[in-house]
Order: C-alpha cells, then sequence, then structure tokens
C-alpha cells in the first residue's frame, strides 16, 4: 500500500482553491484524489468554498449562508489569484460531482461546519455523492464531533474522518466513540506511534496540509494512509523517490 495524495482544495498553488481551474489541474498532474470543502447558501445549496465569509477568495462581501446559489455563482472566484483567473466561479457540489464521476479519483469532501453548524448539512451532502454513485471512493471529513456522530449513525459512508488539530493522547478511542473510522491530523501531530496505532484499531490515518519535501518523505516514510497537499505534482515527485528507494 502506498500513500495516497489528495490535492488540497485542488492544485491549489498554482490555481484559485475549490475552483474547477483547480482541480482540473490536480487530476492532470496525477493527484489520487482531491480534497474540498462543503458548506451551504441559503436555498440550501452544497457550495465548495473554505471560508465562511466570501471576501478572501471572490470579489463578493458576507457570509455564504446569507447568499443563495443564483448570487453565489455570479461571483468572481478566480481574479484574487490571479488575473489569469478572472472569471473562475465558485461551484456547487453536483457540478464537482458530474465532473469526477468519470474520474479515477477519490473525493474528501470536508463538511464546513465547525463554526456554523449548518443544519442538514451531512445529509444533503451524502444523498448527492450517493446519487452520483461516489460513496465508495469518498471520505466525508469534519472537525466536528458532532457531525460525525449524526453521520456515523444515520449514513454507509465507506469512510467518515475526525479532523483534529490538537494533541490528544486518547484520540483513537475519542474517534470510534464518535463513529469515526479514519483520523485526518495536521502534521505536527504525525508520530509513529499514532500511526502504528491506527493500523492495528484499523483506523485510516492521513496528514494535512503537507506542502515541503522533508516533511512529505517523513510522511511517506511512517506509512500513513493519505496526504493533504497543495502541490501534488511536488508530493507525486518525491513519493516516487521513496518508492524506488
Amino acid at each position: 500500500m502506498f500513500t495516497k495524495v489528495f490535492a488540497h482544495r485542488g492544485a491549489s498553488k498554482q490555481a484559485p482553491e475549490n475552483t474547477m481551474e483547480a482541480f482540473k489541474l490536480a487530476y492532470e498532474l496525477g493527484a489520487d484524489g482531491i480534497e474540498t470543502d462543503v458548506q451551504l447558501t441559503k436555498d440550501h445549496v452544497p457550495v465548495l468554498i473554505h471560508d465562511e465569509h466570501l471576501k478572501r477568495t471572490t470579489d463578493g462581501t458576507g457570509y455564504v449562508k446569507d447568499l443563495t446559489w443564483d448570487q453565489l455563482k455570479m461571483l468572481d472566484a478566480g481574479s484574487w489569484f490571479s488575473s489569469k483567473f478572472t472569471g473562475a466561479s465558485i461551484l456547487s457540489l453536483e457540478e464537482f460531482l458530474q465532473w469526477i464521476q468519470s474520474k479515477s479519483l477519490y473525493l474528501n469532501i470536508e463538511l464546513k461546519n465547525n463554526k456554523i453548524d449548518y443544519e442538514h448539512l451531512e445529509s444533503i451532502v451524502y444523498e448527492q455523492v450517493a446519487y452520483y454513485q461516489l460513496l465508495d471512493r469518498t471520505i466525508m471529513s469534519t472537525f466536528n464531533p458532532n457531525s460525525i456522530k449524526r453521520m456515523s449513525s444515520s449514513y454507509q459512508a465507506k469512510e467518515i474522518a475526525l479532523l483534529t488539530s490538537k494533541r490528544n493522547k486518547n484520540i483513537i478511542p475519542y474517534a470510534k466513540e464518535l463513529g469515526a473510522n479514519a483520523l485526518h491530523i495536521k502534521y505536527s501531530l504525525l508520530r509513529p506511534k499514532l500511526v502504528k496505532q491506527c493500523k492495528e484499531e484499523n483506523i485510516s490515518i492521513r496528514v494535512y496540509t503537507v506542502n515541503k519535501r522533508r516533511r512529505m518523505i517523513r510522511c511517506y516514510m511512517s506509512g500513513c494512509d493519505g496526504i493533504f497537499t497543495d502541490v501534488p505534482d511536488k508530493a507525486l515527485k518525491y513519493r516516487n523517490l521513496v518508492q524506488s528507494q
């Protein structure tokens, strides 16, 4: 088994994050999977954007939750990154699933419900993923422990991952108690002992956000199941070097 490379919000060092341009580039570069973020519009359409507020990555203002899908899709989500990407737009989850359905890519959907606990976000996302028959290659992840509980009790997702940036010596039993069967950790938490314990408990472990060569190699050598990176081309290059040794 080799460590899978997930393009974090697409190839987000080379194209505006969470746009079709970033996803297409990640696919062309050979990433194993794509990580993206989902929030809900005012009219309950799941859309791909990391921040709750629109200011950083679009020419809009206000919160995602306060605008309708029709309003959001008119915004420019590319010119903040580079004039080359002027006109790039926010995607709905459905548009993204339609695109990825025919691609040999894994998918990690992060539910952005740790700051705003969107009502019914889990069910809306799950139903769309199921409709496009992508459950077998989709990971659902969140920092929100209550969301983990809701998903594990109600949905047959292949993998439900608890995201964490905090050190916790009991993180594996805690994750299992919530109903998670995967753990996504900040790089600073990576330890050989934790990887070993996860494997013993049949818990997948993946690491975010890994962009430096030394850190990538350490992840590969540790045997973790996956990394999330903004530079999938570099991650694949260094993985190949490690595997060829």
